[in-house]
């Protein structure tokens, strides 16, 4: 097992994709007027969900179990949630902050697969898990439906974000640069993208949403018997 030590920029990406995560976690719990315990519960699943998946996936430690910051992380920021009034949060302010933590852990996510030697497409997919995959666990645990169920581009920025991870990585050993450069690079191109989705509402097509020429002419209504009799 490749235990290769990740560097401080993504140790600090890990704690505010962390922090973030956790708090859209406590704060569905507190929209739903629950315990402080619920929130810590939420908080904590949505905050290491993501994470969790990954590291089992790529056989690595799981981060949160040997790292005894991360919980302390999350109940943390559960507290912190406990003691704010709900209207801090109303409006689009947790939707931006939840893009930076969706692209921190895009970016973690790939970068530490890759570290643990997963090749470069699963690498980049396990940042789209690491990002996308508490949030998941979030929505279904609460009972409501999960964004990646929407149009909305989401899974989309992580996936630009953890794509241009991995190829930037590539691209910064072959010419020589920095690794860094390429996660930072990534980072702002995926949270740019969620933001833009955010402001504009922008979207992918929906399935089916124009339905083919024959597709529409077999949805005429059947004729009438008056009709028929007359023919």
């Amino acid at each position: 097992m490749n235990e290769t030590v990740l560097t401080p920029i993504l140790d600090l990406l890990d704690i505010a994709g962390i922090a973030v995560f956790a708090l859209s976690g406590a704060l569905v719990a507190a929209r739903e007027r629950q315990t402080f315990v619920t929130m810590a519960f939420f908080a904590l699943v949505t905050g290491v969900g993501g994470g969790t998946v990954r590291d089992l996936l790529i056989e690595a430690p799981v981060f949160w179990i040997t790292d005894p910051w991360v919980a302390v992380v999350c109940l943390g920021t559960a507290l912190f949630a406990w003691f704010t009034p709900m209207r801090m949060w109303e409006g689009k302010l947790l939707d931006y902050a939840d893009a930076l933590g969706l692209a921190a852990y895009a970016v973690l996510g790939a970068a530490k697969a890759m570290a643990y030697g997963i090749p470069p497409v699963p690498a980049a997919l396990m940042g789209i898990i690491t990002g996308c995959v508490g949030g998941i666990i979030r929505d279904v645990v609460a009972g409501r439906p999960s964004i990646i169920m929407q149009p909305e581009l989401y899974v989309t920025a992580a996936a630009l974000s953890a794509t241009l991870t991995v190829g930037g990585a590539i691209a910064a050993a072959l010419i020589g640069l920095p690794t860094q450069w390429a996660w930072a690079f990534a980072f702002l191109a995926g949270f740019i993208l969620r933001a833009a989705a955010i402001h504009f509402e922008w979207g992918l097509p929906s399935y089916g949403r124009s339905a083919p020429k024959e597709a529409r002419a077999d949805k005429r209504p059947a004729p009438s018997s008056q009709d028929q009799s007359s023919g």
